[in-house]
Formats: C-alpha cells, sequence, structure tokens
C-alpha cells in the first residue's frame, strides 16, 4: 500500500533537512553573511560625505548615488528567490557574495578610472544593488526547505540579527578607517571580508561538484528543479498571500527609510551631536531585540499557541508598536529622547524576523524565495525627497506600517497555499 502524497512529501522534505548541528553551523555562518551584505551595503551611506567633498558631489549628486543601489536591488528580488528555490539558495548567495565583494574592493578603482566619478559610482552601485538583491529570497528559500518549522522563526531572527550588527560594525570601525586612512579603507575592509567569508563557505560547507554544476546550469539557461509544478495562480488567489506581500513592503519600506535617512536627521537636527551615538546605539539594541523575537516566538509555538496567532503578534510589535515610536521621534527637539524612540522603533522592527518573513514560508515554503521577492524596496530616496519635512516622513513610515499591520492582522494565514488545498491551518 503506498503512502498518502502528502505524507511522501513531508518525509522527504524532513530527509533535506539539517541536522541540529549543522543547522548551528549554517545559521553562525549566515549571519556572518547577512553581516557582511550590510556592512558592505552601509559602505557608500558612510563614505558619501567624504566622497562628496573630493569629487565636488552637490547634496542631489550623493542622493543620485545613495539611491542608485535600490535601482539594481529591486530588480533581482524575484529572480533570487526563484534561482533560490530551482538551484539552492546557499549556491546563490555564494556566488553573489563572491561578486558583491570584488566589486566593493574594486569601488575606490573605478572611482578613480576618470572624470566621471558620479558616474562610475552609480553604476558601481547598482550593479552592487543587482547583486545583493538576491541575497534575502535565496536565504528565505534556503531556510524554508532546511529548517525545522519549530525553529525556523529563531533561526530566522538569528540571521536576520546580522543585519544590524553589519550596520553596527560599519558605523563604528568604517568612521574609525574613514578618519585615520580615507573612505577607500572602508570598501577594502567591507569587501575584503566578504571575499574571506566567500573562501570559507567554499572550502569547507559546500560540494565544489554541486557548486560547478550550478554555474553550468546558470550559463546553460536549463530548468533544474525536480519538484512539481508551483501553482502560482492558486497562490496569487489567496488574500493571505498578497496580505504577506503588503506587509512585507510595509516592513521592508519602514525599515530602509530608517536605515537610510536616520544619520541625515541626526546631523541636520542636532548638529553638535556625536556620530557614534546614533549610528551605534539604535544597532546595539536592534541585535539582542532580534534574537529575543525568535526565542519568544519558538517558545509561544512550542507551548501550543496557533502558528497564525504568534506570527500576527510579532507583527504587532514589528509594525504597530515600533510605528509608535516613530511618530514620537517625528515630535522630539531633545537629543537623548531621539536616540531612544530611534532605538526602540529599529529594535521593535526586528520582531517583522519572526512575523511575516517567517509566515512566507509557512504559506509556500516550496517557493518561499520567489514571494519574498515580490516586494523589492526602492522608496526610501523618493519619500524623503517629496515631503521635505522630517516630521511628515516619520508619520509616513507609522502609516505605511499601519496599512500592513491591519491587511496582515485580517486576511494573515499560516496555512500553507502552495499545495493542495485541503490543509489543516496551523
Amino acid at each position: 500500500m503506498q503512502p498518502p502524497p502528502d505524507e511522501t512529501r513531508r518525509d522527504a522534505a524532513e530527509d533535506t533537512q539539517w541536522s541540529r548541528p549543522e543547522c548551528q553551523v549554517w545559521t553562525g555562518t549566515l549571519l556572518l553573511g547577512t553581516c557582511l551584505l550590510y556592512c558592505a551595503r552601509v559602505s557608500m551611506p558612510v563614505c558619501a560625505a567624504s566622497m562628496s567633498q573630493d569629487f565636488g558631489w552637490n547634496k542631489k549628486e550623493a542622493g543620485v548615488v545613495l539611491s542608485s543601489f535600490f535601482w539594481g536591488y529591486c530588480l533581482t528580488q524575484v529572480v533570487g528567490g526563484h534561482l533560490g528555490d530551482r538551484i539552492g539558495g546557499e549556491k546563490v548567495i555564494l556566488l553573489s557574495a563572491s561578486a558583491w565583494g570584488f566589486i566593493t574592493v574594486a569601488t575606490p578603482l573605478l572611482a578613480h578610472l576618470g572624470s566621471a566619478h558620479l558616474a562610475f559610482m552609480t553604476f558601481s552601485r547598482i550593479l552592487t544593488g543587482l547583486l545583493q538583491g538576491v541575497y534575502f529570497p535565496a536565504l528565505t528559500s534556503l531556510l524554508s526547505q532546511k529548517v525545522r518549522e519549530s525553529e525556523r522563526a529563531f533561526t530566522y531572527s538569528t540571521v536576520g540579527a546580522g543585519s544590524q550588527f553589519g550596520t553596527l560594525v560599519t558605523g563604528a570601525v568604517g568612521s574609525l578607517l574613514l578618519d585615520w586612512y580615507g573612505w577607500p579603507s572602508v570598501f577594502y575592509f567591507s569587501g575584503g571580508l566578504t571575499l574571506l567569508w566567500v573562501g570559507y563557505v567554499y572550502r569547507c560547507l559546500l560540494s565544489e561538484r554541486d557548486l560547478i554544476l550550478a554555474l553550468g546550469i546558470l550559463a546553460q539557461g536549463l530548468p533544474v528543479s525536480r519538484h512539481t509544478k508551483v501553482p502560482w495562480r492558486q497562490l496569487f488567489r489567496k488574500p493571505s498571500v498578497w496580505a504577506a506581500i503588503i506587509s512585507q513592503l510595509s516592513a521592508a519600506c519602514s525599515f530602509f527609510i530608517l536605515l537610510s535617512w536616520l544619520p541625515t536627521f541626526f546631523k541636520e537636527t542636532f548638529p553638535s551631536s556625536k556620530g557614534w551615538v546614533f549610528n551605534v546605539v539604535p544597532w546595539l539594541v536592534a541585535i539582542p531585540a532580534s534574537l529575543l523575537s525568535g526565542l519568544l516566538s519558538d517558545h509561544l509555538i512550542n507551548q501550543g499557541y496557533r502558528t497564525i496567532t504568534v506570527r500576527k503578534f510579532m507583527q504587532v510589535m514589528g509594525l504597530g508598536l515600533s510605528s509608535v515610536f516613530a511618530l514620537c521621534l517625528g515630535h522630539t527637539s531633545s537629543f537623548c529622547n531621539s536616540v531612544v524612540f530611534a532605538s526602540a522603533s529599529i529594535g521593535l522592527q526586528t520582531f517583522n524576523h519572526s512575523g511575516i518573513s517567517v509566515n512566507i514560508q509557512d504559506l509556500a515554503p516550496s517557493c518561499a524565495g520567489f514571494l519574498f521577492g515580490v516586494v523589492g524596496v526602492c522608496l526610501g530616496g523618493y519619500l524623503i525627497e517629496t515631503t521635505g519635512s522630517w516630521t511628515s516622513v516619520f508619520n509616513l513610515v507609522a502609516t505605511i506600517s499601519s496599512l500592513g499591520l491591519c491587511t496582515f492582522l485580517v486576511f494573515g494565514k499560516a496555512q500553507r497555499v502552495d499545495l493542495s488545498p485541503a490543509h489543516e491551518d496551523l
């Protein structure tokens, strides 16, 4: 007697999942990878003022360079998720990291190739965005296939904490390198560490044969998946899928507005303030907050709470309560209060790692990378340019967060929708 198809799928999925020791090694490795991703990503904002002085950029030209990262970033989100689902997220991550690490190291050289500094730096940032755009969709695909459901929230939150840690490292170490050795040293630092990480992963964690096979598949453009065809039409008819997309868009938009513009806000609003305070303290708060959110989420699920109830609670914290502190940030004239509000808002936003980011894996683990990639982010610079007021920017952050939260609370589910419809709601 043949076992039911659903049981066969579950058994096959369990066979491909990491063991506990493997999960620990990969979690630490991906945490470091996420950290280095943000080290490279934040290098340009840290160096923008110095580069503007060297190359004679005005504020508008510097804004073009800073925002150009997102022009590339939003274009490869879907590609990254699709490739992660097809050839394996770890291979996509390694290949993209090797490329963006090289480009980051080469950035000072590109800047001095000719007199068109602005054009070369804009091209460099677009290319970096294109390569980094595949990372999180591929990561989502990888974790959805390799990590047990009961451990996904903590694993994703731990790996996601690398974004805060990387921002912290570049804000602290990068500022010192900038003062001591000039802006090129920041790019050498972040890009060089990325290439060292790539070498470690290549030698210790991946099979050379599998990586060569993946490269061959990419070169030939051949289909590589032996999975059943993903029911895209069925997926996008589900309100829960659209709720996840809208909520993820809101969370990502809010986060990148704060990431990109908080340094400028503090510099303009409090000119005599110490840069290491507002560049470091919020990210010091965000790291333990991210870990706490994952532990709390997995603990509540293991205690018997419904998965969707836990996911919605995390979004109340990540989008709801964080937006309250963003509103407060736009209505205070105290530097100390501003640092506290910014730290609280950014720290609480890490709860999204255990909410909407994991919910996409609940809904469709077989194509989680693709769904994550649908919601590319490129709105931060546009919002600040069109409003012209810091208060209105923070008000808009709160509005966007509230829209995403309400949509998810009403329509969000944790029921799988990438298989047959007859599945129990979690």
